[in-house]
């Protein structure tokens, strides 16, 4: 079983900036792509941004100009460069997985806190 780790999240000001990162608990072959999601308590979760295994990106329109998803692929991990934080941008950040095989691993989860 994959098991992702999340960290980095934490408490900022709005116009802040944090960097969260996701690695996997061991060497996963053939990943296909890795993303971003957030959830805010009593919501659905929500798609914020994804990088697949050619480089590609693509970014919820909310967070497009502000956020910046990339990859180390010789490290498995991903990393959501957060920028212009603002209130509306605090949430859970949930990691995601998927890679050949079957694989669909989720993060437990890092709260980003965005407040004056």
């Amino acid at each position: 079983q994959v098991l992702l780790v999340e960290s980095g999240g934490g408490s900022v000001q709005p116009g802040g900036s944090l960097r969260l990162s996701c690695a996997p608990s061991k060497k996963v072959v053939g990943i296909g792509i890795m993303a971003w999601y957030r959830q805010v308590l009593g919501k659905q979760r929500e798609f914020v941004a994804s990088i697949i295994a050619s480089g590609s990106t693509r970014y919820a329109d909310s967070v497009k100009e502000r956020f910046i998803i990339s990859r180390d692929s010789a490290r498995n991990t991903a990393y959501l460069q957060m920028n212009s934080l603002t209130p509306d941008d605090t949430a859970v950040y949930y990691c995601n997985l998927r890679a050949l095989g079957g694989i669909d691993a989720w993060g437990q989860g890092t709260q980003v806190i965005v407040s004056a």
